[in-house]
């Protein structure tokens, strides 16, 4: 099995993840400090691509963003379906190569 195959998707997953998690961080910064915030969208956007686990946590440790509903709902359910995603792609791997 190649192995940049096997270790693509997790490590996308972590970089997006590690992002997600510190622009969470920053925006709860910037809210305290009373700057320019980062968009919701670009939260969002981070978080369909791959940084939802990242961005969960982040939203939890910051304790930012926990009172919007859609925010909560959404990022749960990117982080199921991501991580579902994720074991989904090695049990493939798993069928196809072994």
């Amino acid at each position: 099995m190649d192995r940049v195959v096997f270790w693509l998707p997790p490590l996308w997953m972590a970089v997006m993840s590690l992002a997600l998690f510190f622009t969470m961080g920053s925006d709860k910064r910037r809210a305290i400090d009373g700057r320019r915030r980062v968009p919701e969208t670009r939260l969002f956007a981070l978080a369909l691509l791959g940084g939802a686990p990242g961005g969960l946590r982040g939203m939890y440790r910051f304790r930012h963003k926990t009172k919007h509903w859609y925010f909560v709902v959404g990022f749960w359910t990117l982080t199921v379906l991501q991580l579902a995603g994720l074991a989904a792609w090695y049990i493939y791997l798993r069928l196809v190569y072994v």
